[in-house]
C-alpha cells in the first residue's frame, strides 16, 4: 500500500502483525520477526534505503555491517528457548548527513565482554564500522543505537593513483596489500576496510604497505585502531613496509 503525506511519498507494507515496512526519502522503519531468515531481506532494504539518501556503496556497507551485527545478535540472544519475538530497525538521517540507525528487541540478554564470545566480538565489529554505538538496556528490551556520518565530498586535484586495497585469505589469517595514496582523508576509510578484512579483529590480519604511493598521512592512525581491534579480540596486526 502506497500513501502520500505532507512531506513525500512513502511506502507502507504489513505482511502481519509481526512485519511491517515503512519507507519514506528520511527515514525507515522495519519489524520482523526474530528469525534468522529475515536478516537477510534487512540488510538488502537498509542498503538501498542508504543509497537513495546519499549514501556511497563503503559507507552503506559499514552501516549495513554493523545493522547485520546488531539484528543478529537480536535474532539469536533476545528471545530464549520456545520465545518467540519481533526485532525493530528504525533509521533516519540528521541535517548533517549523518545516518542514525536503532535496532531495537523487547526481549533481554546481557552484552559480555568484548573479548571474550563471538557476541562480543560483534559488537566490536560494530564500533569498527561506524562512528557510534551506544547500548540501551530496559526492562522492556535493549536498543542498539548505531550513527554513522557521511564523508564529505572533496574536489579531486590530483590525478595520483588512489588507495587500492587487496584483500587475501591464507591458512594463518588474512593479508592485505595496500597500495597508491592514503592521505590523512582517506585514512578511517582504509581502517573500515582493514577491520573489515579482519572480521572486526577476530582473524589475524598482515598489512603489506610496499606499494604506497607518495602520500601516507592516513596510514599510521588506520594502522594503530586496526592493532587495538585485534588486541582486544586477542590477535595481532603484522605490518610490513619493505
Amino acid at each position: 500500500m502506497y500513501w502520500r503525506g505532507s512531506q513525500g511519498s512513502h511506502l507502507l507494507k504489513a505482511t502481519n502483525r509481526r512485519s511491517a515496512v515503512l519507507v519514506h526519502e528520511d527515514f525507515l522503519a522495519l519489524r520482523f520477526p526474530a528469525d534468522a531468515r529475515e536478516v537477510a531481506p534487512v540488510r538488502h532494504q537498509l542498503r538501498e534505503w542508504l543509497h537513495g539518501a546519499g549514501f556511497g556503496e563503503d559507507e552503506a556497507s559499514d552501516l549495513v555491517l554493523a545493522v547485520s551485527e546488531a539484528v543478529n545478535n537480536s535474532v539469536e540472544h533476545a528471545y530464549p528457548g520456545a520465545a518467540r519475538g519481533t526485532v525493530e530497525v528504525r533509521a533516519h538521517c540528521d541535517l548533517d548527513g549523518s545516518a542514525h540507525v536503532d535496532v531495537t528487541d523487547h526481549g533481554q540478554w546481557r552484552v559480555p565482554p568484548p573479548a571474550m564470545t563471538m557476541r562480543g566480538r560483534g559488537f566490536l565489529l560494530m564500533r569498527e564500522s561506524v562512528d557510534e554505538v551506544e547500548i540501551h538496556r530496559r526492562a522492556s528490551g535493549t536498543t542498539v543505537r548505531l550513527r554513522r556520518a557521511r564523508s564529505p565530498v572533496l574536489p579531486v586535484a590530483r590525478a595520483a593513483p588512489e588507495c587500492d586495497v587487496q584483500i587475501h585469505e591464507t591458512s594463518s589469517g588474512v593479508v592485505a596489500v595496500v597500495s597508491g595514496n592514503v592521505p590523512v582523508e582517506a585514512g578511517p576509510s582504509l581502517r573500515r576496510t582493514l577491520t573489515t578484512a579482519a572480521r572486526g579483529g577476530t582473524v589475524p590480519l598482515t598489512v603489506e604497505l610496499s606499494g604506497l604511493g607518495v602520500e601516507k598521512g592516513g596510514v599510521d592512525q588506520a594502522l594503530h585502531d586496526v592493532a587495538e581491534a585485534l588486541s582486544a579480540a586477542g590477535n595481532r596486526l603484522v605490518v610490513r613496509r619493505r
